[in-house]
Parts: C-alpha cells; structure tokens; sequence
C-alpha cells in the first residue's frame, strides 16, 4: 500500500475497491484505531463465518459489536478489544459454537498479529431464527 498526505490531516491510499481515508480526526477519515478494531472483528468474523460452514452449522447472519479499552496514558494505546458475535441460525450447537470460537481465535492472521501486546476476548451469543411460516 502507498499513503499520500492529504492537504487538510491525515493520509489516502487508492485502492482496489476504492480509496481509504486515514486521519486522527473522524471528519477527515477513518481513525486508525478504528481501522485496527475492524481488521480484527472482520477478520475474526470471516474465519468464524468459514469455520460455521465447514461444521455445517445453519446460520443466516452474524453480527459483530466490539468494545475498546485504551490507555490514555500512554499515547491512547489500545491494551483490549472485545469481540462479541451475535450469531443467528437454526439448531445452532452451543459446543460446536465454543470450538468454532476457538479456531477462529487460532486462524485469524489478525489476531494473531496483536497477541502479546493487545488483549483480545471473543464472546458469542445465539439467536435462534424463528421457522419459516408456510
């Protein structure tokens, strides 16, 4: 990836699927702490997405809330990010869910990137999809 300063704050790239504004101020484009947040929820979540389907579980949907810890003393470094999936489907095994979470954890390359100086904790809950009506 090549950055280019912008003329107001912050910094661009032009990339395949478009151009990514990065700043320390969210008016001027995303915050890289955010853009940190999201590639280890995303990440996560598309392994955790093709780990479902590999144990065949019948999901429809997956949604993902995190929650950032950062210490202000030194430079607002982010020390935890909490990972919690909402995960929606038929017959979803509560067991298989837990292995899936720890696979996952195992197989995201950014997760594994920030282990050992940012703490990350993965939580999942089920939503059971109501049956279709005929």
């Amino acid at each position: 990836m090549e950055f280019k300063m912008k003329k107001d704050v912050g910094f661009y790239a032009d990339l395949g699927f478009g151009r990514l504004d990065v700043a320390s101020d969210e008016e001027y484009g995303f915050r890289p702490y955010q853009l940190l947040v999201a590639s280890v929820a995303v990440c996560s979540g598309g392994v955790l997405r093709k780990i479902l389907n590999k144990m065949r579980q019948e999901f429809s949907d997956i949604e993902i809330k995190t929650d950032v810890e950062r210490n202000s003393e030194e430079a607002d470094r982010v020390e935890k990010i909490t990972v919690h999936f909402r995960i929606t489907g038929t017959n979803l095994s509560e067991s298989k869910l837990e292995r899936a979470m720890e696979l996952t954890r195992k197989n995201c390359s950014m997760v594994q990137s920030v282990i050992g100086s940012i703490e990350v904790h993965e939580t999942f809950e089920i939503i059971p999809k109501p049956p279709v009506s005929k």
